[in-house]
């Protein structure tokens, strides 16, 4: 049932049934169900549980908003909604997709196809000539900044409402809009450069007369493409043909879906068989493929030889396919192509990310909508005291635009000049090296984060897995123990070969003969551990590889069996670490993999002696089945079925016994994960009967792997029992003092993962996110309503607990109690939530971002984290054993899980507490000058006249304060070993202090206050002309400026002492050419300086003072401990 529960609230209709009704199968009856929850009341509002909604307080409300839908709500924001919606339905008619269709592709005969299918390009550009410019316009204009600037800049074309000269507003923003498109071009020239490789690869196509190249842009469905070793894969094919004379190759889908290990692929047997290549055109053959779909692991699909008499059937699954976008590992291929551009698997997997947007650039966006509205009232304030006289309408835009200072255009260039520092700063960081900032348009969000959601395997845990354990029921080995197994296995193998009667032909079971003919005894030890090992050493899917010799040709790379099998040369590859370290202890213990291929296993004894067994099917793993399994056949005609898999999914098919229970329990408890491992004899009669029912499901096209599980579960019944596995995947480097560091900062961690509830709780001990003296309340598995909300009741009880949860369990509560349970999770110092698909992950972030507002930080290493990754707030990605697909997809990439310590801790800090002092310092300087305007125009009867003009309001913005204000972002409060050793500092930066209403209203006072000294100062000691108030008002205001900034700086770096004097160097220098403003005669006088001088100590002498007092009697945390 779970499987079936949606993730989001299921708003039900009232006039539907009732959910009770429908549910009358749940264990409760409909009395008993609603009794039992009003005894316990969940906090609920009474009505939403009338009602008997999902979301129980949305409804109500919900139902009333929808009554009340006029004017109203029209005026209060309903236009955006509808507008909203229109452009939503004009852009879903104009993009209307295609239906995706199943087809039939014939081989070689593209032009057979019915259907036109996309072209094979890859594209991965954002616009093309036309929508370049509009494009990027929108994406700059769509933020008010900008817009505001525009609107300013294009009111100066008209002349009543002209104040100065044009290029004082056209080019900051000419200047912005051009870094913009420069970097967009820049970005968008190397994705088609990307683009043109990808798509211009040459591949040897195969036709009637021969071999042709084709670009991969011009391959087409049907076309028969050939493929060398290490060669991409260009468009999805079914595989035909191999080099290999196994039929069979390897390829390597790291691109794909993050794995690192290789893949085994098998070629269609009626087209392997063919004598020749040419031959493929010699025959009538089509391939039957279902619609494109998004699902990587699954394939449904037939290949059919119509000339034949019969007819050739032959099913088609995952293994017969290659995905684009993977890698020949071995051997030349031959395949068909069946879908192409648009509907192969990785372009329809690709998700584009989201545009991420930091909170400071919202809470920034917020300031500037108030300092627009600030410079609004102002100028409708001086039109009031104007009287209303004359064209007051046309006053009014010019004192807007007067003013238009307040919002300082450079405030954007600032903070993106300053992200790309901290950017850089983060890369050269020598203590975290490897680290890479993929957005480095959201740094100042590593000093925010309240939750971190971390995924486990690779991440936490190393993914690198030692086997540990083996219990056979009665009798347990550890690591210590192991030489015993070992010395179990010569001896049986020893008594084969000594026993001459039977020579190779019982080599495999030694007991077999003893135990026929007695009736069913108590097995030995010995050959209970025979067994054992024997079965973890057929049941699997690993391949072992030889690397080839140098100086050896490539044809004899699986050369003769004593020259290729020694130990040094062989590596093991299979689709998952845990089977890997299974047969490396076999081979440990004596018995070696020495080759595999597609029909045939051999083993090498401890003796040296070879065993070849032969594969007659093979179930791979799902995650659905939890298990897999493979029926062998021996030298002697004996068949074995043999299986392993999760204890969960085990328990029901092994034969009735006490301990597997409880010691799974014991293993996970020590952090192991647990395999069971199981076997079944079949007579020659029983495997026919499965095989030709196997068969049958395999080729049927509707639910077939329904059919084909139905035709295996028929086997899977009273097995024999064999043993249970452990093992250990460790723990990265300093896990648990990150873990540690992260709680003590107050960031609440969430470990996510899709491993089981024993090992991921046993992590959580392991790793310290649960501390040792702290509870864990396990969820009990609910799958309806009325359990979720008995559960819920007893976990509200508990207090100060770690909470572990199942996913299945989740999506119940999600789907009834969503407030509630996350209201009650998010009270918990640490939550794992175990058995995670990754859309219940990303749905998790997506959950906290709702119900919380606080900022989320996902980390990850696989491909199944990218979705989570994405979803978040700031996604961190660690290049792991499972391939870099988990880093590329971050906004930053880590290598170690301890570096994420560093990352928040130093650089998290830094970047925003650097960006909050940036962005008000800017504003500040904008609204000095607009106070300064206020009073000068004021003062001169209302006139909207500009103070400063031309080159003096460029300069300003620029040369003269530049440098001394970008200089801030190298400031810091506290060195790196403080902010390291007391993490509690980093509890202050999630309330957002250092930039919020109130520091902002400080910078406002600060400014009105140093915007009218300066103005009156120079007004009052001015002489006869006026050129004079603004020689002297503008040189005070560049001086006050500098000091402003030594004021605000906290740790003095030697760039900002030069950026100090350059900046002052140039002002003093560009005097002699500024003589259309300044009277140079009259600058070079005593008056001049002393004035001057007096208006700037005025001005900032007593900010000084305020600030030392405020250090002696206020002084912040930080400052505590650095003293």
């Amino acid at each position: 049932m779970a499987d079936s529960i949606p993730l989001n609230p299921v708003r039900q209709n009232s006039k539907k049934i009732p959910y009770y009704n429908s549910a009358r199968l749940s264990r409760y009856s409909l009395e008993d169900e609603s009794s039992n929850l009003d005894e316990m009341p969940l906090m609920m509002s009474e009505e939403g549980f009338e009602n008997d909604e999902s979301d129980y307080q949305t409804l109500p409300r919900a139902r009333v908003n929808q009554r009340h839908r006029g004017l109203g709500w029209f005026l209060l924001g309903g236009w955006k909604v509808l507008c909203g919606s229109c452009c939503d339905c004009l852009a879903h008619t104009c993009r209307r997709k295609k239906e995706l269709k199943a087809r039939t592709v014939w081989l070689g005969c593209p032009e057979k196809c019915e259907e036109k299918y996309p072209r094979n390009a890859i594209k991965n550009q954002k616009y093309n000539i036309f929508t370049f410019v509009p494009g990027v316009l929108y994406q700059q204009f769509k933020f008010f900044l900008n817009l505001y600037f525009l609107v300013v800049a294009c009111s100066q074309f008209v002349p009543s409402l002209k104040i100065g000269y044009l290029y004082t507003y056209w080019a900051p923003l000419g200047f912005v809009l051009a870094v913009t498109m420069v970097r967009e071009a820049v970005d968008e020239a190397r994705r088609y450069q990307r683009d043109k490789e990808m798509n211009s690869q040459l591949y040897s196509k195969l036709t009637v007369r021969g071999k042709i190249q084709v670009k991969s842009s011009d391959i087409q469905v049907g076309d028969l493409i050939i493929v060398e070793k290490n060669q991409r894969i260009p468009a999805d094919m079914i595989f035909l043909r191999t080099s290999e004379k196994t039929g069979s190759c390897f390829i390597r889908t790291d691109q794909l879906d993050g794995e690192t290990d290789w893949k085994l692929k098998v070629a269609v047997g009626c087209t392997q068989r063919l004598p020749a290549l040419g031959d493929l055109f010699s025959i009538s053959a089509y391939v039957y493929a279902q619609k494109p779909q998004l699902d990587i692991h699954s394939f449904e699909g037939n290949f059919t030889r119509e000339d034949a008499d019969p007819q050739i059937h032959e099913s088609l699954s995952i293994e017969n396919t290659l995905w684009a976008s993977t890698v020949v590992a071995s051997g030349t291929v031959i395949g068909v192509v069946i879908y192409t551009g648009k509907e192969t698997r990785s372009v329809l997997n690709t998700s584009y990310a989201k545009n991420k947007v930091g909170l400071l650039d919202l809470e920034l966006n917020r300031l500037t909508k108030a300092l627009f509205l600030a410079q609004v009232v102002l100028s409708v304030v001086m039109i009031a005291l104007q009287g209303f006289v004359g064209p007051w309408f046309r006053n009014l835009f010019r004192f807007v635009v007067l003013f238009s200072y307040i919002i300082p255009i450079s405030l954007r260039v600032n903070l993106d000049m300053g992200k790309s520092a901290y950017g850089w700063m983060i890369m050269k960081d020598e203590n975290i090296p490897g680290t890479v900032v993929r957005t480095s348009t959201i740094p100042e969000e590593l000093g925010r984060l309240v939750y971190l959601l971390t995924d486990k395997t690779g991440t936490l845990t190393q993914n690198e897995m030692i086997f540990k354990r083996l219990h056979l029921g009665t009798v347990s080995y550890g690591t210590d123990t192991m030489d015993e197994i070992q010395s179990h296995i010569i001896q049986s193998y020893a008594q084969v070969v000594s026993q001459p009667s039977n020579g190779s032909s019982s080599s495999s079971t030694p007991s077999r003969k003893s135990q026929a003919a007695a009736p069913k005894v108590r097995k030995s030890v010995s050959s209970r551990i025979h067994e054992a090992v024997k079965a973890i050493a057929l049941c699997h899917n690993v391949t072992p590889v030889y690397e080839s010799r140098a100086g050896v040709n490539g044809e004899t790379e699986s050369a003769e069996a004593d020259q290729d099998f020694s130990d040094d040369n062989r590596t093991y590859q299979a689709s998952s670490p845990d089977e890997v370290a299974l047969v490396r202890w076999t081979e440990s213990v004596g018995l070696t993999l020495v080759n595999r291929d597609l029909n045939s296993l051999q083993v090498k004894t401890p003796s040296g002696q070879i065993l070849t067994f032969s594969i007659l099917q093979i179930f791979p793993f799902t995650s659905e089945s939890k298990r897999m399994g493979i029926i062998v056949m021996e030298s002697t005609g004996d068949i074995t079925f043999y299986m392993k898999g999760a204890d969960v999914a085990m328990a029901s098919i092994v034969q009735y016994n006490d301990w597997l229970e409880e010691e799974c329990g014991n293993m996970a408890r020590e952090g192991l994960r647990t395999l069971v491992v199981a076997k079944k004899s079949l007579s020659e009669e029983q495997y026919q009967d499965f095989e030709n029912r196997y068969n049958q499901a395999k080729l049927s096209i509707h639910d077939r792997a329904l059919k084909v599980a139905a035709v295996v579960e028929s086997l899977e019944r009273e097995m024999e029992l064999l043993c249970l596995t452990g093992v250990e995947d460790q723990l990265q480097a300093d896990v648990r003092p990150t873990l540690e560091l992260l709680r003590n900062a107050g960031i609440k961690i969430w470990m996510l993962t899709g491993d089981k509830l024993e090992t991921a709780t046993c992590i959580a001990k392991s790793s310290h996110l649960v501390s040792r003296n702290q509870d864990i309340h396990v969820f009990r598995p609910v799958s309806n309503r009325g359990e979720a909300h008995l559960e819920l009741n007893a976990f509200r009880r508990k207090h100060d607990c770690a909470l572990v949860i199942s996913g299945d369990s989740l999506e119940v509560c999600l789907r009834y109690y969503e407030h509630e349970f996350v209201e009650l999770a998010c009270q918990c110092p640490a939550v794992v939530c175990c058995r995670c698909s990754p859309t219940q992950k990303a749905q998790i972030v997506r959950l906290l971002q709702q119900h919380t507002a606080n900022r989320t930080c996902a980390i990850g290493d696989g491909g199944n984290d990218v979705s989570m990754i994405q979803a978040a707030d700031c996604g961190i990605g660690i290049e792991g054993k499972e391939g870099k697909q988990a880093s590329l997809a971050a906004d930053f990439s880590i290598t170690q899980f301890k570096h994420i310590g560093r990352l928040l801790m130093v650089h998290g800090r830094n970047s925003y507490k650097r960006s909050a002092a940036l962005g008000q310092f800017v504003m500040h300087r904008g609204m000095i000058i607009s106070t300064m305007q206020a009073v000068f125009s004021s003062i001169f009867f209302f006139a909207s006249v500009p103070l400063y003009q031309g080159f003096l309001m460029v300069g300003y913005a620029t040369i003269y304060t530049m440098f001394p204000v970008f200089s801030l972002v190298l400031d810091q409060d506290v060195k790196p070993e403080m902010a390291l050793l007391y993490p509690e500092l980093y509890k202050d930066l999630t309330k957002g202090r250092s930039l919020s209403f109130k520091t902002f209203l400080i910078w406002v006072l600060i400014s009105v206050y140093q915007g009218g000294i300066l103005m009156y100062g120079a007004l009052v000691l001015f002489e006869s002309e006026f050129v004079h108030v603004v020689a002297i008002s503008f040189t005070a205001l560049i001086l006050t400026e500098l000091l402003m900034v030594a004021l605000t700086i906290r740790t003095w770096h030697w760039l900002m002492v030069l950026a100090e004097f350059f900046s002052l160097g140039c002002y003093v220098a560009s005097l002699a050419f500024l003589n259309e403003y300044f009277d140079l005669s009259f600058i070079t006088t005593r008056a001049f300086l002393w004035k001057v001088s007096a208006i700037t100590l005025v001005s900032c002498l007593p900010l000084y003072i305020i600030k030392y007092l405020k250090r002696k009697f206020s002084p912040p945390s930080y400052s505590k401990l650095s003293s």
